[in-house]
């Protein structure tokens, strides 16, 4: 018999949509029910139930309608699905009370109907299932306990299973009758003589999800992790394990992923507590979280413990509580304290232990950053906490929304670790180009020994990529994976790959060529460091071949008071003038001593190119050391220097207001989208200009910029 019940009730559904294997996967509602009673003790039946269901959606797939024979015309006249299961429940309670017995459990042939297709249904409809659809047993995985020799428990249906214990097929053709009739026969035979088989593997749907902390030394199986996309930015994890209602979540299993501003960017890694969970949470891709529907693919254990691992012992300490919701408070003030924190939430929501239930988040050197974490008891209290959002504490309004405890481990990590963005701008005073050539990056080159990736998906690692190349990684010259990030430091589905030599190139451009990453093509070009450089400044390179960048200004030179600084013939080539930062950072090329099949050989660190016509030096520094010029890839001169050039003499010195430098440029930015030449010569009136004053003037209608070339120089 079942570990704990009586009885066993043979259970059976089917939707409007598909059924069978599919069963679930396409989120339609459920239409029929079907169920009998097996008494364990006296190996009896009893009377067999059909019950139909009325859907919210009357509509019926052309599949469905042949397997089941319904219409539309018979769900009318039916009860909707709380009145169903109420009709369940008192018939089965009635039933089992009338044989003598004092419980009962769920048997059905596959899980789909109890995890897939009830628990997401009832969930959406906010219905409250009864107590026994928590718990089941599985026909087909106690036939395979019993008969192992019967083949794989994946290919098991119920007529091999009939076959193999020589009962009869049922010939019963109506759609739930025949199923449950053909679960019953192999209860009965599966308990009689020679198998006198138990019912034990009684299976479980949680009730709840259970917060809690993972630690980055605790092994995750990569089988059981999903990548969920597309989330509500105010998703909790309660939220995220409502969607997968019905699958059993790990512990802490719900990871919310930010982006590189501490903000959540719609994406979750979710930990199931074994594959099978895990393969039927893919089947939920593209189901629907209120009006949004949400992508469901696989990822890995390396991925979550990324993103949910930690090891702050502060953390540790603060979720050890149990059962407490967790509310995130951003913009706080520097100057907060937990008192004035408290106030702020008030008495209605007090705070679990006080003061010990905040966290203030702070940078490693142990500076505010204005995030803080706070814990309540229960949903009242938090619910209460959550109507101040934006209002005023000091001179500041304050973000409040429901946290996780993943969320709590990430954002600690993010601020006790690296900077965000790693790779800085070298120091203004520096009196080199910005465009200095990493050392490990060869010079501009025509030969082709390299290959373009492009449309690669934006969460796409060098270790995708590497797994995407396959064999092929052996010809990567060391350190020669180069991810290309957007101006505002985020992947922008660009990788250049240098290779050993041009035949390795071009067979990776044609193995490799529109190969799938991650549900995604990805289109692969031989090039040369030459080409590269013109695609990162803004050329185009395709199967066609190379399109150079729409530049109008081939003939601009770097301003004169950079002369000072003598640079490389290279770098001034006209492919250099034109090329963008390539590395932020550059790090020095180091000998490695790893195989060359070993990832690590493969890349730096940091390995990052910025496509990126204009840094924005605001994100890393207070104010531009001075404004930005034409090509805008030189530091600015040391102090001392500029102050010798400003002291040189100069014959329109006195009559000029600015520093003396013939044919310097000027660049303007913010600019409204109306503005003329004459606009901008009226702006600088009073100044001198070249003796043609429009052949001085450039606009650039695309980003609203303006160049202009006075006689003198002058830095705004």
């Amino acid at each position: 018999m079942a570990s704990h019940s009586d009885t066993l009730v043979v259970f059976f559904g089917a939707t409007a949509g598909a059924n069978g294997g599919k069963l679930g996967s396409d989120e339609r509602e459920i239409i029929l029910l079907v169920w009998q009673i097996v008494d364990l003790h006296e190996k009896k039946v009893g009377k067999l139930h059909r019950c139909l269901v009325k859907p919210d959606t009357l509509e019926l797939t052309d599949q469905c309608k042949e397997e089941t024979g319904l219409t539309l015309d018979d769900l009318i006249k039916a009860e909707p699905l709380d009145k169903a299961l109420q009709q369940f429940q008192q018939s089965v309670s009635s039933e089992v009370k009338c044989l003598g017995r004092s419980s009962y459990t769920l048997c059905v042939n596959s899980p789909l109907i109890i995890r897939q297709t009830l628990h997401p249904e009832a969930s959406k409809k906010n219905l409250v299932l009864p107590a026994c659809f928590f718990s089941f047993v599985d026909v087909t995985k106690e036939f395979h306990k019993c008969c192992p020799n019967a083949g794989p428990v994946q290919k098991l249906t119920l007529p091999s299973m009939l076959e193999y214990v020589s009962l009869p097929a049922e010939s019963e053709q109506l759609m739930g009758v025949k199923e449950v009739r053909s679960m019953v026969q192999l209860t009965l035979c599966i308990l009689a003589e020679p198998h006198n088989h138990t019912f034990s593997c009684v299976e479980t749907v949680k009730y709840k999800f259970d917060s809690g902390t993972c630690s980055k030394t605790e092994p995750v199986d990569s089988e059981t992790v999903i990548r969920a996309r597309g989330l509500p930015w105010q998703s909790s994890d309660q939220d995220i394990a409502r969607f997968f209602k019905g699958l059993n979540i790990a512990r802490g299993g719900v990871a919310l992923c930010l982006n590189a501003q501490g903000r959540r960017n719609g994406e979750a890694l979710v930990r199931f507590i074994n594959s099978e969970h895990r393969d039927l949470a893919l089947e939920r891709h593209k189901h629907h979280m209120g009006s949004r529907y949400i992508e469901v693919y696989k990822a890995t254990g390396e991925e979550f413990l990324k993103i949910a691992g930690g090891t702050s012992n502060e953390v540790a300490q603060f979720l050890s509580k149990e059962n407490q919701v967790i509310v995130r408070m951003r913009g706080l003030p520097f100057t907060a304290t937990h008192q004035e924190v408290l106030a702020f939430l008030g008495p209605e929501s007090p705070v679990t232990d006080g003061a010990e239930g905040l966290l203030f988040v702070k940078y490693p050197d142990g500076r505010p950053t204005g995030d803080a974490f706070v814990l309540f008891s229960c949903e009242e209290y938090a619910q209460n906490a959550l109507k101040r959002h934006k209002q005023i504490l000091g001179k500041r309004y304050i973000e409040l929304f429901r946290s996780t405890a993943a969320e709590v481990q990430q954002v600690l990590n993010r601020y006790m670790s690296t900077p965000l963005i790693s790779t800085l701008p070298p120091s203004p005073i520096v009196p080199v180009p910005v465009l200095a050539s990493p050392s490990f990056l060869s010079s501009a080159s025509s030969t082709r020994d390299c290959v373009r990736l492009r449309g690669l998906p934006y969460t796409a690692g060098i270790e995708d990529i590497l797994e995407f190349m396959g064999e092929h990684t052996v010809d990567i010259k060391p350190h020669g994976v180069h991810m290309v990030l957007n101006q505002q430091g985020r992947p922008s589905g660009d990788a250049f790959i240098q290779m050993k030599s041009p035949d390795r190139a071009f067979m990776v451009s044609q193995k490799c060529h529109k190969k799938t990453m991650k549900d995604r093509y990805v289109e692969v070009f031989q090039c040369s460091t030459e080409e590269m450089s013109i695609v990162l400044m803004g050329g185009t390179l395709n199967r066609s071949g190379l399109s150079p960048p729409p530049c109008k200004l081939p003939c601009l030179s770097p301003p004169t008071a950079y002369a000072a600084f003598p640079t490389p013939p290279a770098l001034l080539s006209e492919a250099a003038l034109y090329q963008p930062p390539l590395l932020a950072a550059p790090r020095p090329h180091q000998t490695t001593t790893h195989s060359p099949a070993h990832a690590l050989a493969y890349y730096p660190p940091q390995p990052h190119l910025y496509m990126n016509m204009n840094m924005n030096y605001t994100a890393y520094y207070p104010s531009p050391p001075v404004s930005p010029s034409t090509v805008s890839y030189f530091a600015a001169p040391p102090g001392a220097v500029a102050a010798a050039v400003a002291a040189q003499p100069h014959p329109a010195a006195a009559a000029s207001p600015v520093l003396p430098q013939p044919g310097a440029l000027v660049r303007m930015q913010g600019l409204p989208y109306n503005t003329g030449v004459k606009d901008i010569l009226s702006f600088f009136q009073g100044y001198q200009y070249a003796p043609d004053e429009y052949s001085g003037v450039v606009q650039m209608n695309e980003q609203a910029r303006s160049l202009i070339q006075p006689k003198e120089w002058l830095c705004l």
